[in-house]
């Protein structure tokens, strides 16, 4: 037996563990035991935008009104009937919340490709798993928490840098103690002295915390931004998805706002549309693009080693903040997801599921 996490896509705050029989192979597939996978606000993202983006389709479920959200996370070949992968093989990258995923292995080098054919239309960069080495959990947990936000972010930074900074003397970080948020802060403040000026948007709880990073030239809490933000010419970035603070600042900064990028809904359920603001037209942020556009520019393998370097640099000092929390119990893991969909998200905390035990 095995199970899955489903999540209700009309309210994603309501999450369910479902037991499902161990699924039978076809010619030329693999079955994956999940070992384990981070649980952040990037899930959030994922089950708030699952529809519009596409992230329900990754692992579809016959459930009416259900899906499966996608995790980062470890798994080992547990059965196979593929050529290219052999039993025992442990791999990193895009799971379902489950016990188990059935792929079609296609190996090139040093990555898999799952060719199952639900996949082939959907972004190529979901699609590739890596080989791993036996870990320790402390290292898988801090693999699957930072790599995927952090990755994320150095795309930011490198689109935002890419265009020059469209402009702006002063990048706006909304939803500044996520995780993406704070990488993104922190590689824009790599840029000292050069560089626009970056300012952190946060609630008024994590403002210290944000404070305390030192990658900030100026943390505002929301409630501030008429008062303490700056109207120069400018960039917002927003990993909240707040329309109401998303406007607000858009109205003070007027046509001084140069780019809008919406980037995750942290807030997702205050991602109600609004009328038209002044200012650049918000954008989403897609980093599967940035990806594939450096793919086209870089020698090949250098958009893997800078992304390796960028979110290994900050993972190494999230010592520093932050407190692994490890979730054994698929149903709190369940349970967890629904907390974060609740918007209980503290920022010194990261969430790992280990199902090793389980296999």
């Amino acid at each position: 037996m095995g199970f899955e996490i489903h999540v209700d896509r009309e309210d994603i705050r309501r999450a369910e563990l479902v037991q499902i029989a161990k699924p039978d192979l076809g010619e030329g597939e693999a079955l994956l035991a999940i070992e384990g996978f981070a649980l952040t606000t990037n899930n959030v993202t994922y089950a708030a935008t699952g529809d519009v983006i596409g992230y329900w389709k990754f692992f579809p479920t016959k459930a009416i009104n259900r899906g499966i959200v996608p995790v980062w996370g470890f798994a080992r070949v547990q059965e196979s009937n593929s050529a290219d992968l052999k039993i025992g093989t442990r791999i990193y990258g895009f799971f379902p919340m489950a016990s188990h995923l059935v792929i079609t292995p296609k190996t090139s080098g040093n990555t898999i490709r799952d060719d199952a054919p639900h996949r082939r239309e959907l972004p190529p960069v979901y699609n590739i798993y890596q080989y791993a080495d036996q870990a320790s959990l402390q290292e898988d947990a801090l693999q699957a928490i930072f790599a995927p936000l952090l990755i994320t972010s150095y795309l930011l930074f490198d689109f935002l840098q890419d265009n020059n900074w469209f402009g702006a003397e002063q990048i706006i970080i909304g939803s500044a103690s996520s995780k993406t948020g704070l990488g993104l802060s922190h590689f824009l403040s790599e840029m000292r002295p050069d560089g626009p000026r970056v300012v952190g948007l946060t609630s008024a709880n994590n403002r210290d915390f944000v404070t305390a990073l030192g990658t900030c030239d100026q943390v505002v809490t929301y409630d501030n931004i008429t008062a303490e933000i700056a109207q120069i010419p400018s960039v917002y970035v927003d990993m909240a998805g707040n329309a109401k603070v998303r406007l607000t600042l858009h109205q003070h900064i007027n046509d001084k706002m140069l780019h809008s990028a919406a980037v995750g809904t942290s807030h997702w359920d205050k991602f109600e549309p609004t009328g038209e603001m002044p200012g650049a037209r918000p954008r989403f942020f897609f980093a599967p693009s940035q990806i594939e556009k450096r793919r086209g520019e870089w020698p090949k393998g250098e958009v893997e080693k800078r992304l390796h370097a960028a979110w290994s640099r900050v993972a190494r000092q999230s010592a520093d903040w932050m407190t692994l929390n490890t979730v054994t119990d698929p149903v709190e893991a369940a349970l967890l997801f629904s907390h974060l969909a609740n918007g209980h998200v503290n920022p010194k905390i990261g969430h790992y599921v280990d199902l090793a035990h389980t296999i």
